[in-house]
């Protein structure tokens, strides 16, 4: 595998997901190392400097008023990661941690911090060691940065706290870091401060998330074209005039993947027919999917905007100026983060309940045009899909619970000194459990789809959702009695996480947009 280099140039998002997920290695460039040594000359220039200097020779947040001597600027940076690794509750994912060490080294590594490169290195050797810090849910308030999560990332590399090796193997951080050759670093001046004073984990998040989201909206349209084609929809609501009528660019791609995937369908064919087809429209459900998926699609491409900014950026306080200087500022405050985590909850659980209402379609015989109550084999001796339906239902209730913002509360902390908070890091976390249930509802409507579509037999499938249906049906069963449903849903929902739909398509229509 590649190795990833750590430098000056902006890290793309596919760089901080094969770090965070495929473990990734990682290098420090030439150029990263001196920018960081000509920083650190700056503030140890400053050391000795009679004036304070925040996070230099004084306290923090409530307490900065308080000069520090010389002969305890040591036990300062130690006891500031000590006292800050106060998080609770359950573990972070390590995929989050990873992205957010590699965030917080890329920000070390633009020399804005005034950290020794030895302190980049650590970060690097854990990175490439596949230790990762033990970081827990609660602890940030997304303002002055993921304080807890990265003081618990800081504690490691001075040998105290734990760590988890690739194994999941959990160890004390002085053990770990032994076994891994990895010498513990002692903190000096400035460099505490500089290890948690950032937007990186919300950051992390977000970039882990514009990923899912971009798969799972591609699989939406997959999944709503199989509706609309199991349902006996019209796909000419999605011609390509009729969008360009309301030119909102995630609408067109959407609404041009509905159309391939249900291009040449002989189910389709079966009712063109004016005078065989009595339904003069069909519901939003199917009807308005491309404005709803692209709704979502605008939305995240916004969302990926205001992560790429972030990724252009030094975020510390103080900081380290390019002339120089040593300046405090409020750029760790996570606002910009926190909205937009917020919208893609938003879209994530409409998205979700647009699907819900089609698969709810398919399961009411009022509604879904001639097929079986429920898809059930022997509706009555068999329940078919309805209470994979219940499933879904439950999850959209949740996605909405989710959807409420996080980014509007604020808990003033810091004795008054931190007033205004902006809860990034809980809009963050919510976030990732808006995709997995987003993913879970996709899934299910994946499984009633192609049952729906299957029972139309004779007539087939279009080509595009037919490889959609076989690869599923290399996980699962397709229409028959009742069967244990739960590990079908499962192997669906692993099915819709990796991709396996978009994929399936792709081999027959090319790429979807």
């Amino acid at each position: 595998m590649s190795e990833i280099i750590i430098g000056a140039g902006r890290l793309s998002f596919d760089d901080v997901a094969v770090v965070a997920r495929e473990y990734a290695p990682v290098r420090i460039d030439e150029a990263a190392r001196r920018a960081m040594a000509a920083s650190r000359a700056v503030v140890e220039s400053l050391a000795g400097d009679p004036v304070p200097h925040y996070g230099v020779s004084t306290g923090f947040g409530a307490l900065a008023t308080r000069h520090i001597p010389a002969d305890r600027r040591v036990q300062l940076q130690r006891s500031l990661i000590r006292s800050h690794a106060a998080g609770s509750g359950p573990e972070v994912e390590t995929e989050v941690v990873r992205a957010l060490m590699l965030l917080r080294l890329r920000t070390l590594c633009t020399g804005r911090t005034g950290v020794r490169p030895l302190i980049a290195d650590r970060y690097a050797d854990l990175l490439n060691a596949g230790l990762t810090p033990l970081v827990h849910e609660y602890g940030s308030l997304g303002c002055s940065g993921d304080l807890a999560p990265l003081a618990h990332c800081a504690l490691a590399i001075t040998g105290d706290g734990a760590l988890r090796n690739t194994d999941g193997e959990l160890l004390d951080a002085r053990t770990a870091l032994e076994l891994y050759d990895i010498e513990p670093v002692q903190l000096a001046e400035k460099e505490g401060l500089a290890l948690i004073n950032g937007t990186d984990g919300m950051l992390g998040m977000l970039i882990l998330a514009v990923a899912d989201l971009r798969r799972l909206l591609i699989t939406a349209d997959v999944a709503a074209a199989m509706s609309v084609e199991g349902l006996l929809g019209t796909d000419d609501v999605f011609a390509d005039d009729l969008q360009r009528l309301r030119p909102h660019p995630g609408q067109a791609a959407s609404a041009g993947n509905l159309r391939r995937m249900l291009a040449d369908s002989p189910i389709r064919d079966s009712h063109r027919d004016p005078g065989a087809c009595t339904r003069v429209q069909d519901a939003y459900s199917l009807r308005c999917a491309p404005q709803v998926h692209g709704a979502a699609r605008d939305t995240l491409d916004h969302s990926a905007a205001v992560a790429s900014r972030e990724l252009e950026a030094a975020i510390d306080n103080p900081v380290i100026t390019v002339d120089g200087r040593v300046e405090s500022n409020g750029n760790f405050h996570g606002a910009p983060l926190g909205y937009v985590l917020d919208f893609l909850a938003i879209a994530a659980a409409d998205v979700a309940g647009m699907s819900e209402r089609r698969t709810d379609r398919f399961l009411d015989v009022a509604r879904n045009n001639g097929l079986p109550a429920f898809l059930a084999d022997d509706p009555g001796v068999d329940s078919g899909h309805m209470i994979a339906q219940y499933t879904q239902a439950a999850v959209v209730a949740e996605l909405k619970r989710l959807a409420v913002p996080a980014s509007v509360d604020s808990i003033p902390s810091s004795a008054m000194q931190e007033d205004h908070v902006s809860m990034g890091w809980s809009a963050a976390r919510k976030l990732r459990r808006s995709i997995d249930g987003l993913t879970r509802v996709l899934a299910i409507e994946l499984l009633t789809a192609a049952r729906g579509i299957e029972l139309r037999a004779p007539l087939r499938s279009a080509p595009a959702t037919g490889a959609v249906i076989a690869a599923l049906r290399e996980r699962v069963g397709g229409p028959g009695p009742d069967r244990f449903l739960a590990p079908e849903i499962e192997r669906a929902r692993e099915f819709v996480r990796s991709g396996g739909p978009v994929r399936a398509a792709e081999i027959v229509i090319g790429e979807l947009n």
